[in-house]
């Protein structure tokens, strides 16, 4: 697309598309000749951007990403880390929008690649890894399911062999995934085989607080495959006996029979990954170290050195938990901090996305996120680095800005980024005097176009965030946002990242809202700066909510203006507030699913209680209001059913205890007069609805059909257990009945389709709702219709598998109703095929 007279139109109306196809075909040639050269002069940042800009353009796919995957990474990943480091930082930081399956493939390929030795490079495989966590963490909610499935029947590498966190974070996104989709309802958790590849490559435990925000299914899942919790008291033993083995050759104070060989070799296996904690040792006892340190550390290589983190970050908690505060605690500190920033031993992202994840004893929790928050917000190194950058792109959209290029290598003069112990390096060989620490190093730097360390530091805090809302009270994640919120204007998806958030904990954050308010103040207050007004949040809910610090109780009025955006929007009525200035790095597809997450956003962050806000957002069309004009009312019924269903159940579970008080009304619970014909003035809402003469209980059988058609078939198989535990006892009139036919009718085609085994439970409730009528009224007076219904849901939805049960029944009915059904189960004494 490109912009005329303000306008955003298809850019391929005024260019012939082949001309776009020849330049993703040339400027993929030429990088592949850069690779294949061996060239060591980097690519041009022009021609950099112009192929991440061409790259999402979905009318020229198949030489776009489809080309980028299948092709071009392929080929060049073993012949230039140049080129793989540079696509890498296209993938993470310029490609927004990529399709599951090619997100998947993406990920394989990567895990593939960090096993190479080709690639056994510290700032590459940082870059690998950093990939890997964007794209697991992309996954979209709707879409992981099938396609985790099928690819992983193919025998696709979606597990990561040896990244502990990364198949953690793998974990975290499929509970995600099934706790939104409703997918917990749905007998068998579909992703067993993928988890148990996870525990087979990486073991490991979480906290009960983290699993008690899991499904059920998975829930069980790891209680059956429990792992051993480390010993940390075991830990320190062994890497004191580790450091008086080895503190000759660390420090030159001492004999030994040991050489320097038998060091690289020694901590260069698996089962040795104690050498980061030897190194705390000899530095906290302010000792020299020898040369041997630093080259023990460039032998071992990138990929081994990750396991050496994972078991520092367990040794750090160890020995800050033994910690009695006062000068101590200040002399830790200190160090881990010199570890970090002054030595360049341990990336700070890397370290810090191990402490999150890895520790599971209540009290460990407590110790490694004080570890974090002092990372995170402590040392002047990373504090001044994020605050030059938030004030040098200034503009949300930094993606689009035409200097981007300068001012990003401005930023990294100012800040560079050291991955190969340059600091250590100094320390060990006393060249404290010899100037630029890169220099030291005989490693290449690879060049760098869009990745810093403010910006690769954004999916390891969501990870955080999201961990201090599952195992910490909420001042210390207050502090934290308070202190690094404002780089969430430099996220891709805000929006999606707040909303999952706001759902996913939502029972956490129930009675919190004042967290719950600065979670929303904080993401979404720094995007918002040059957007139009009610992008995001409505006017009343900023007014009332985010700039007042009186009680807020949401009015009628309130509820009609939050559901009116969504209809707006839906009938391109009002579309303004939610366009972009460009669409290629648009969050959302378009202005309608824009709408209905921010709306979503909005109706979670509410200081109200999730059945209240359901209520609340029901009676918009439910009852009379003046902002719904009765022509429009289907529209906003449509509205309103977005809403609830994208919600969590506390949400939409009044609707249900609504269904259940209008089969108790007087309505429903009268006989029906002799001679009446059928009542479609109560089961037929479009009929009455234009002359006046709708009864709530057909606005409610209306706004029933809406909501459950946006069901996804998770949430729809709820409805099976309400019809057969709560409905079902109370139905005794024919009007009640068929109320009940009315609202499931519609609904059991898609459970033959999507959820069989639901179609049979509903199937005999019918039959036995049907029992219930007949034993408790004199006389059933539409038998014909009732008789039409059941045996249309017979012969093309359930054949004959419940025969047995349904004749049970039919032997029992009133003598008018049990004539029409006498062959509802003749399919089986003339031994008809079963038909499903």
């Amino acid at each position: 697309m490109c912009k005329r007279g303000g306008l955003q139109v298809n850019i391929f109306t005024y260019y012939p598309k082949s001309l776009f196809n020849s330049m993703l075909h040339q400027i993929g040639l030429k990088f592949q000749k850069v690779a294949q050269s061996k060239s060591s002069v980097a690519l041009s940042p022009a021609v950099v951007e112009t192929y991440s800009r061409l790259l999402v353009y979905t009318e020229i796919e198949s030489l776009g990403t489809k080309g980028l995957v299948n092709q071009i990474l392929p080929k060049v990943a073993n012949e230039s880390r140049q080129v793989l480091h540079t696509l890498l930082e296209m993938i993470s930081y310029r490609m927004h929008h990529i399709q599951t399956v090619f997100r998947i493939q993406l990920l394989t390929t990567l895990h593939t690649l960090s096993s190479s030795p080709h690639v056994n490079h510290r700032q590459l495989h940082l870059r690998i890894e950093s990939t890997a966590l964007r794209l697991i963490m992309g996954f979209e909610n709707f879409v992981i399911n099938p396609q985790l499935v099928r690819l992983f029947n193919d025998q696709k590498q979606i597990v990561s062999r040896d990244s502990e966190e990364l198949n953690r974070v793998l974990v975290l996104t499929l509970a995600r995934s099934i706790y939104i989709t409703g997918a917990e309802t749905i007998s068998g958790l579909w992703c067993t085989d993928i988890l148990k590849s996870i525990m087979a490559a990486t073991p490991h435990r979480w906290p009960q607080e983290t699993l008690a925000c899991f499904p059920r299914s998975m829930q069980d899942f790891f209680q059956q495959h429990n792992v051993e919790e480390l010993n940390k008291t075991a830990l320190r033993d062994t890497v004191e006996e580790e450091y008086v083995k080895w503190q000759p050759l660390l420090t030159g104070i001492g004999e030994t029979s040991y050489t320097e060989n038998d060091m690289m070799k020694h901590f260069s296996t698996s089962d040795n990954p104690y050498f980061i904690c030897l190194l705390w040792k000899a530095i906290s006892e302010r000792k020299q170290l020898t040369m041997s340190a630093y080259k023990v550390l460039e032998h071992m290589g990138a990929s081994q050195l990750s396991s050496h983190v994972r078991t520092f970050s367990d040794f750090l908690i160890s020995e800050f938990s033994v910690v009695d505060g006062g000068d101590h605690l200040k002399v830790c500190a200190d160090l881990l901090q010199d570890m970090v920033w002054k030595y360049n031993i341990v990336f700070p992202d890397r370290l810090i996305l191990c402490l999150a994840l890895r520790s599971s004893e209540p009290n460990e929790i407590r110790v490694a996120f004080f570890i974090i928050q002092f990372l995170l917000i402590k040392p002047d190194d990373f504090r001044n680095a994020v605050h030059h950058f938030v004030q040098e792109v200034d503009d949300i959209d930094h993606w689009t800005q035409n200097d981007w290029h300068s001012k990003h290598m401005s930023y990294h003069q100012k800040f560079p980024e050291m991955y190969y112990f340059e600091g250590l390096l100094k320390h060990c060989s006393g060249a404290d005097q010899m100037g630029d620490a890169s220099t030291l190093s005989s490693q290449q730097y690879l060049p760098t176009y869009f990745s810093n360390i403010t910006l690769r530091i954004l999916p390891v805090l969501d990870i955080v965030i999201h961990r201090c809302l599952e195992l910490l009270p909420g001042k210390s994640l207050e502090k934290l946002l308070d202190h690094l919120g404002l780089i969430y204007k430099f996220h891709d998806q805000p929006i999606t990242y707040l909303f999952n958030t706001l759902l996913y904990y939502e029972a956490k954050l129930r009675d919190n809202p004042s967290l719950k308010k600065k979670l929303v103040s904080t993401i979404i207050g720094g995007i918002t700066e040059n957007k139009p007004a009610e992008w995001a949040l409505s006017e009343e809910y900023v007014n009332c909510c985010l700039h007042s610090t009186e009680p807020w109780q949401p009015t009628n009025e309130y509820y009609c203006s939050l559901v009116k955006r969504l209809v707006d929007s839906i009938g391109d009525k009002k579309p303004a507030p939610f366009t972009s200035r460009d669409w290629r790095f648009n969050e959302f597809p378009n202005a309608c699913a824009h709408a209905l997450q921010v709306t979503c956003v909005e109706a979670l962050a509410l200081p109200v209680s999730g059945d209240v806000v359901g209520q609340s957002l029901m009676d918009v069309v439910l009852k009379s209001q003046p902002a719904v004009s009765r022509d429009e009312s289907l529209e906003w019924m449509n509205a309103t059913a977005l809403i609830l269903t994208a919600l969590p159940e506390i949400y939409w579970k009044p609707l249900h205890k609504s269904i259940l008080q209008m089969l108790r009304c007087d309505t429903l619970t009268s006989e029906i007069p002799e001679g009446s014909s059928y009542p479609y003035h109560v089961l037929s809402y479009s009929n009455q609805q234009l002359s006046y003469s709708d009864l709530p209980c057909t606005r409610l059988l209306a706004l029933t059909h809406i909501v459950w058609h946006h069901m996804s078939i998770g949430q729809l198989s709820l409805v099976s257990q309400l019809l057969k535990d709560e409905i079902r006892p109370i139905v005794e009139t024919e009007l009640q009945m068929l109320y009940v036919y009315h609202l499931i009718g519609p609904y059991i085609p898609r459970y033959q389709v999507e959820r069989t085994r639901c179609m049979m439970d509903v199937a005999l409730v019918l039959y036995d709702i049907l029992l219930r009528v007949s034993k408790h009224t004199k006389e059933i007076r539409f038998v014909d219709e009732i008789a039409d219904f059941l045996y249309h849901v017979k012969y093309m939805h359930i054949g004959v598998v419940i025969n047995d049960k349904i004749e049970e029944v039919v032997v029992q009915l009133q003598p008018a109703m049990r004539r029409r059904l006498r062959f509802i189960t003749h399919a089986q004494s003339t031994g008809r095929t079963q038909v499903l």
